[in-house]
């Protein structure tokens, strides 16, 4: 019996992890894919926009109802509807119907990730013994960042593929153009045909776990539930976790009758405390601006000086060692504790976060601002430009093999090289970036460039297109010294202060928060309100972080990120509880007053 109930253990471990893959590939593989979109469709940047941010939508929205759902039908039902939503989202955005179906296919894919956000950490948090409780959701963390590997590898794959056809002899233009476009269309969609393979394992895998014996517990189906217990406990733990809900069934019946309550509301006092509790880390958790950091840190490296290929070779350290670290959290959660990590963590990535901002702070310091300098002229001008084929992104060639050009018409543009810095800095030119700031129509937005005496002037350019009854609006235009690249490494070691206390510490320790903090009778429900707040304060972080660094620099942000980790601690240190290797019933039982932890 023992070395069956392991290897089922194992399994649930093995579903879970596939379950973290899902939410990881949700987030990460759109990146790879976005490229070969735009260089195969019409879209405008707005639709584009639309496309990336659908899974957001759907994933708040399948979050709002994911703890409703699983306390209707149930753990397991769930978990397969997630598994059949992302793997229905595949066909449907590979589909030929275009940008209506390329849309609901990826709220499918985010209702998947919203859904399997909340059940997966739900159910491995009700059907793991408290001492592989912590393994388990590190299990799923740490495949969530094996996930974004995943869905950067697909991509790699794929442009590879695009760059072998790209290599190749043709014996004509057309030939070339239309096999270089056929190679981009197959790419973005065997990306996504790739990374439904795992899904199609999870759903598969999901239908042989056993439902949660708490939810059959709570539905009177109590013979069901001791036998899922028995499945991975054995007898004698099974018995023993079995008359504990037992008696928790039999105390919170009693207590309704003489309260005349609901028992599920989430206003009764002993439930405020953990469910507070739980939405604080929450929250705190995605204001430390994780998402952010690691969607624009190859544009934040190349700001602090590494140029553009060694700041993708630090995205990639940075990716390893995020997934590196997940590892040692599962092995120190249920040895250490969830308080002494998140502890630990959250003071890591407060010194990460401060190195970055004030190396930010001394490098926004040396800028200058030339908004002054800016030439009259170069507002509402008309460039002459070679005409590039909107479906391959080719430039296109008359009869004669000429390049073809048309005038093109910008409300600014503007020409940033060593010679005008000189010119409007009166210094001698030495390594520069510059920054501008401008707004269409209330609508702030900003560019920067990196300036070097061996870059190409055609890489050297602000071109804001001109669109009919637009306001166009200058700001600002700031010039200064590029910092050095020991400068950009600093920030690099910094970031990985920063990702390596996120991984060990609130990577792990987070969806153990969010599932064991909550008490048994809302934990579904509360679970769904306390991510759906999460994903709010994404949302809300991930819109604010480019505006707020065009109008304030990266050190506000990073400033404002610290601050809110700086909560967090405070949160880790004084209100939470050690739950490492207590029951769910036990850590109730404490924010109810019964007992101590």
């Amino acid at each position: 019996m023992l070395k069956s109930t392991s290897l089922y253990n194992m399994y649930l471990l093995f579903i879970a992890g596939l379950g973290g893959l899902l939410y990881g590939i949700d987030v990460g593989v759109i990146a790879g894919a976005l490229p070969y979109l735009q260089a195969t469709t019409n879209y405008t940047p707005g639709q584009l926009s639309t496309v990336v941010a659908a899974v957001l939508l759907g994933s708040v929205l399948s979050s709002l109802f994911a703890g409703a759902l699983s306390d209707l039908f149930g753990r397991k039902k769930v978990m397969l509807l997630a598994g059949v939503c992302f793997v229905l989202s595949v066909p449907v955005i590979c589909s030929p119907f275009g940008f209506e179906a390329l849309v609901v296919g990826r709220i499918l894919q985010g209702a998947a990730a919203g859904l399997i956000g909340v059940v997966v950490p739900l159910y491995l948090a009700e059907c793991l013994t408290a001492d592989k409780r912590g393994f388990g959701t590190g299990m799923f963390q740490f495949m969530l960042t094996v996930g974004l590997v995943f869905a950067a590898l697909a991509g790699i794959v794929c442009a590879k593929y695009v760059d072998g056809v790209v290599a190749a002899e043709y014996v004509s233009i057309t030939e070339q153009t239309e096999a270089i476009f056929n190679a981009k269309d197959f790419a973005w969609r065997a990306i996504f045909w790739i990374c439904a393979i795992p899904g199609v394992i999870f759903t598969v895998g999901a239908l042989f776990i056993s439902e949660s014996a708490r939810w059959l517990y709570g539905k009177g189906k109590k013979e069901a539930a001791f036998k899922a217990l028995e499945r991975s406990r054995g007898a004698g733990q099974a018995q023993k976790e079995f008359d504990e809900m037992g008696s928790e069934a039999s105390d919170n019946s009693a207590k309704a009758e003489q309260a005349d309550k609901p028992k599920d509301s989430l206003i009764q006092k002993k439930y405020i405390i953990p469910f507070v509790l739980a939405v604080v880390i929450l929250a705190c958790n995605q204001a430390t601006g994780i998402n952010s950091v690691l969607a624009y840190i190859v544009d934040v490296l190349s700001q602090a000086g590494l140029d553009g290929s060694v700041a993708n070779q630090g995205d990639l350290v940075v990716k390893i060692l995020n997934m590196v670290m997940t590892v040692i959290a599962m092995v120190l959660v249920d040895r250490k504790g969830r308080k002494f990590l998140l502890t630990v963590g959250t003071s890591g990535i407060i010194i990460g976060l401060l190195g970055v901002a004030f190396l930010f702070l001394r490098a926004e310091q040396g800028m200058v601002n030339y908004t002054n300098e800016i030439n009259p002229a170069s507002y509402n001008v008309t460039v002459s430009e070679n005409v590039i084929n909107e479906k391959t992104g080719l430039e296109e060639r008359g009869a004669d093999g000429k390049v073809l050009t048309k005038d093109v018409k910008y409300a600014f543009r503007v020409e940033m090289t060593p010679a005008i810095i000189e010119e409007i800095t009166d210094k001698p030119f030495v390594p520069s970036q510059a920054k501008i700031v401008y707004s269409i129509n209330g609508e702030t937005s900003f560019k920067t460039i990196v300036v070097r005496d061996d870059t190409p002037s055609s890489q050297l350019e602000f071109k804001i297109p001109a669109v009919d009854d637009q306001v166009f609006e200058i700001k600002s235009l700031e010039v200064g010294p590029l910092p050095s690249a020991a400068n950009g490494w600093l920030v690099t070691f910094f970031f990985a202060i920063f990702i390596a206390a996120y991984a060990v510490g609130p990577g792990v320790c987070v969806w153990l928060a969010l599932s064991e903090l909550m008490p048994n009778r809302i934990r579904a429900m509360g679970m769904s309100i306390a991510l759906l707040i999460n994903q709010g304060v994404s949302t809300v972080i991930a819109g604010t972080f480019l505006p707020v660094v065009g109008n304030f620099g990266y050190s506000t942000i990073f400033f404002f990120c610290a601050g809110c980790t700086v909560i967090y601690w405070i949160t880790a240190v004084f209100f939470l509880p050690e739950t490492k290797g207590r029951t769910l019933e036990e850590i109730e039982a404490h924010f109810e007053g019964k007992k101590k932890l």
